[in-house]
């Protein structure tokens, strides 16, 4: 699913027709998992994201491969991508990353460089660092200009397979009811450019400066979402479909929905209670079309305001739960959640990983753990750094000091 580098060029052959263009769907095997995940190169003196990528990918590419199969360069010469292949459960999938990350750690330590994640790095400035030396990374940023030079964020995708393109519209449109959910638990970037910007997930709102950014528009169906990717490839908002960033998306050349909504996750005890979550909900969703019902398609305000809710408070939200304006702090919601989806965590073997839901409410999320750090060291971020090396390279602590914040 994620490892073959033909696959990571959805769109690209997609050459629209004046009307009735299909857009094939490779369908996947019901509940298969991939999961991407966006590391930071850190200079180990000044703690600030470095350059690197070029020569540690160089490293690792295998004798007479264009490239590595499951580490890639992104948009910054400070960021690795690391990608699983396709997956039967969680613990598969992060072992599968373990295994690329402890190449891409031990290549980058030989040259001077340490690894870590989170949504932002929290001090350097995204006007120093360098473009990767790929045409279409320069094309991006002569096209789109000051939002994508300011993209030095991160994040964690995770793709869910599915079996038919029918299905892949209604469960992006339920999966929009867990945004703030996923975002919540994730949130990791406090920090911008050496302040604390008062948000759970300020990479959000940096995301959301790229035209198609963000939430995913509420669509009927497949034929709906093959109209509408034609209608903005003819009127050149797009090139292709994989210029559409939504937060949840259909993937058809993976035949998958992926979960683009996250920021990058320090541990991978993080990452496997995302991808446990993910993976349930889809496959919650996939057996109740199987039965014949109808997936709810939340209001579209409600989505908005949640998510906001969410990038401003993380686990401290409290969000609308009803047309009505009905209100539940988001770590109710969470708990509620993981034990509504245990029984579908059993069959799907991840009910350890499911669990680590609960864990992370206990210690925290990033965003409260770096802030705490910043906290017991006078409000220097360097220290910050130096927690997320650690965590990166240690797992998600055993506990937390409280980090500040207020309820929504």
């Amino acid at each position: 699913m994620l490892a073959d580098p033909a696959l990571r060029r959805w769109g690209r052959a997609f050459e629209p027709r004046l009307r009735g263009v299909e857009i094939p769907f490779r369908s996947s095997e019901r509940a298969s998992l991939g999961v991407e995940w966006e590391l930071q190169l850190i200079d180990p003196e000044t703690r600030e994201l470095a350059s690197g990528a070029v020569e540690i990918l160089e490293e690792l590419r295998p004798e007479g491969a264009e490239e590595h199969p499951k580490a890639k360069h992104e948009l910054l010469q400070s960021t690795i991508e690391i990608i699983t292949g396709i997956c039967g459960t969680v613990a598969e999938a992060k072992a599968d990353l373990a295994g690329t990350l402890a190449e891409v750690v031990a290549s980058a330590e030989r040259h001077g460089r340490g690894v870590m994640c989170a949504g932002s790095h929290p001090f350097t400035r995204w006007d120093s660092q360098e473009i990767s030396p790929k045409e279409r990374y320069h094309q991006l940023v002569e096209r789109m200009q000051w939002p994508a030079r300011r993209l030095q964020i991160f994040g964690v995708h995770v793709h869910v397979g599915v079996r038919s393109p029918e299905k892949a519209i209604p469960i992006v449109n339920a999966l929009t009811q867990y945004l703030p959910y996923f975002l919540a638990l994730s949130a990791s970037s406090p920090f911008w450019s050496g302040c604390d910007t008062g948000l759970a997930s300020a990479r959000t709102k940096v995301f959301e400066a790229m035209p198609t950014g963000g939430l995913p528009h509420q669509l009927a169906d497949w034929a709906a979402f093959e109209d509408y990717m034609e209608t903005l490839i003819r009127a050149g908002a797009i090139e292709s479909v994989r210029e559409v960033w939504w937060d949840v998306r259909p993937h058809p050349d993976f035949g998958t929905v992926e979960l683009r909504v996250c920021d990058g996750l320090p541990t991978l005890d993080e990452i496997g209670a995302v991808a446990a979550l993910t993976q349930c909900l889809v496959d919650q969703f996939d057996t109740q079309l199987d039965r014949g019902y109808t997936l709810p398609t939340p209001t579209e305000w409600v989505v908005r305001e949640n998510k906001w809710r969410a990038v401003r408070y993380g686990l401290d939200a409290r969000i609308v739960v009803d047309d009505n304006g009905t209100l539940q702090p988001v770590r109710e919601a969470l708990t509620d959640l993981v034990e509504e989806l245990m029984p579908t965590a059993k069959r799907l073997e991840c009910e350890t990983e499911l669990r680590d839901v609960l864990r992370i409410l206990e210690v925290g999320a990033s965003y409260q753990r770096q802030r705490a750090v910043a906290q017991q060291h006078g409000g220097e971020l360097a220290p910050v750094v130096d927690s997320l090396l650690a965590e990166l390279r240690d797992g998600l602590p055993a506990s937390s000091p409280a980090a500040g914040g207020h309820a929504a």
